[in-house]
């Protein structure tokens, strides 16, 4: 393949890195929990998206910004633990979330904040876009790493494995919960379950760092 080398390898890795959990796993299995299959899928949808993002940004070079400026580097942390929080609070303060399955997957649930959200969570997580510039370029060959396309290849082939992987993890998590729909007082404690996960999660992403 034109640029890339190591492509089996690539997606080997790639698969393996999809297989552990991070802040990623996380937002879809408390989305997947709290409001159904179909929002933990569109949920995972919004990671893709931002995946994408992190792709055409390690592809055209603006994600070196990111990697040398502190401030940007800061703007973006703290932005998306702030996110992150605010989601958490919710869910902690929400209680008609959780009230039945019937609701959880009814039209009430809002899809396009879920997946905006999605989105926002990726985007906002500098540490995503510090692993693209880092990983991809190990299996593009020196001579072509001007071009932008085997950046686009490698970036496509990573997340339509990863979203695979998120879907199932999604469908899973909410088959699980489903089991526990007409159980309210299991519902209420997954509920806050969730929201202090995303809470913590936020606090991860704050004190993330560069290294």
């Amino acid at each position: 393949m034109t640029g890339i080398i190591h492509f089996e390898t690539f997606i080997l890795t790639g698969v393996l890195l999809n297989l552990t959990p991070g802040n990623d796993t996380v937002f879809i299995l408390t989305k997947s929990i709290s409001q159904g299959k179909k929002a933990g899928i569109v949920s995972a949808l919004g990671i893709a998206t931002g995946s994408v993002v992190h792709t055409l940004l390690a592809a055209f070079g603006l994600s070196i910004i990111i990697a040398k400026s502190i401030l940007v580097f800061n703007i973006i942390k703290f932005a998306g633990a702030a996110y992150l929080l605010y989601m958490g609070y919710k869910m902690l303060t929400d209680k008609s979330q959780l009230n039945s399955g019937r609701v959880s997957e009814s039209k009430f649930v809002d899809f396009w904040k879920i997946y905006r959200g999605g989105i926002l969570t990726n985007v906002l997580n500098p540490k995503v876009a510090l692993f693209f510039i880092a990983f991809l370029p190990q299996f593009i060959d020196i001579n072509v790493s001007t071009s932008v396309w085997p950046f686009l290849i490698l970036g496509t082939t990573f997340i339509i494995t990863g979203t695979i992987w998120c879907c199932i993890l999604a469908i899973f998590a909410a088959t699980i919960f489903s089991k526990l729909k007409d159980n309210q007082k299991a519902a209420t404690y997954i509920n806050r379950v969730c929201g202090l996960s995303l809470i913590g999660l936020s606090v991860k992403v704050a004190l993330s760092t560069r290294k």
